[in-house]
């Protein structure tokens, strides 16, 4: 994982943007607001499981231009919490 510094005002944008894309993408009955930015994805928190992170890894390599590989050893680290996500995505995105 790249440990470059990235801009928090980037990251704080761009978390409302993947909240709503994952609600979406797995039809949640969340609303975008309710989805605290440091609460985990899987598990507790949103409640997600593993068939649901690689719903949103697919649609997040399609929106955002860079493949999410499920071989990736810190994909632990990178699906903690919506704003850990955001931050790699900020990291990592082309489009």
């Amino acid at each position: 994982m790249q440990e470059d510094t990235v801009n928090a005002e980037t990251v704080e944008q761009l978390i409302p943007e993947l909240v709503q894309l994952i609600i979406e993408a797995l039809n949640l009955e969340l609303s975008a607001q309710d989805v605290d930015a440091d609460a985990p994805l899987y598990g507790e928190g949103m409640g997600l499981d593993s068939i649901d992170m690689l719903e949103i890894a697919l649609v997040i390599s399609k929106r955002y231009g860079f493949q999410m590989r499920s071989d990736n050893e810190h994909n632990q680290t990178i699906f903690a919490s919506p704003r850990s996500l955001a931050a790699h995505i900020a990291r990592n995105r082309t489009q």
